[in-house]
């Protein structure tokens, strides 16, 4: 497979029966790249943007998604975390679309979980705007709102802001994360996932002091 279309995480490392050691110092151009050019970073003042590249496409997005929503918990004060949905080809704009929709009708806390599961448990695709809707409606969402919400001009904003923050990062694969415009590692550089949110946590401590 293609390493554009994802990176390894830990459990798929696991899983083939690998294991790799923890780096004990991230060695820049090798655990993560430092952005030739700094990327967009919507943080307010005095705060450390991370965003974690992601596709509800990607099998290895779903297994990181439970070790990512534990990190992201524990995250201090001054971090601003967020996802931002992939645009590797046309099938994966509807998905794109699908995460501002359910953001923007505040139901990402309830609903993120189950587009993964949708798709990698009950094994059934999201790639098409009927699928979609399919899938809204049987999580009994208003549809009225919903199809006025995924085919709005801010929605269309949003996916157009995400594909060029993708763009500006150079996402390799996912999941990928960036840090504060200026870092970005994936599992594929950092050898496992949990490698990736050890890396950065020193990212970020390093931004934090300048």
């Amino acid at each position: 497979m293609k390493r554009r279309e994802f990176s390894l995480s830990a459990a798929a490392l696991a899983a083939g029966g690998l294991s790799l050691p923890a780096l004990a110092q991230p060695r820049e151009g090798k655990d993560f790249r430092r952005l030739a050019k700094p990327a967009p970073s919507e943080a307010p003042t005095g705060k450390i943007e991370v965003v974690e590249f992601f596709g509800y496409f990607c099998p290895h997005c779903n297994s990181f998604e439970p070790m990512l929503n534990a990190w992201a918990k524990k995250l201090p004060a001054d971090v601003v975390f967020h996802h931002v949905p992939v645009n590797f080809n046309a099938k994966t704009v509807p998905m794109q679309k699908l995460y501002y929709t359910l953001e923007g009708l505040g139901k990402l806390d309830t609903l993120h979980s189950q587009a993964f599961r949708y798709i990698h448990v009950e094994r059934k695709p999201l790639q098409e705007d009927a699928q979609i809707f399919a899938w809204a409606n049987a999580q009994g969402l208003d549809m009225t709102k919903f199809k006025e919400m995924y085919n709005s001009f801010g929605v269309a904003n949003q996916v157009r802001k995400a594909t060029q923050l993708q763009q500006a990062y150079d996402v390799e694969g996912v999941p990928a994360m960036g840090v504060a415009g200026r870092y970005y590692v994936d599992g594929t550089m950092a050898g496992s996932m949990d490698n990736v949110l050890r890396i950065v946590d020193q990212l970020v401590a390093q931004v934090r002091k300048g």
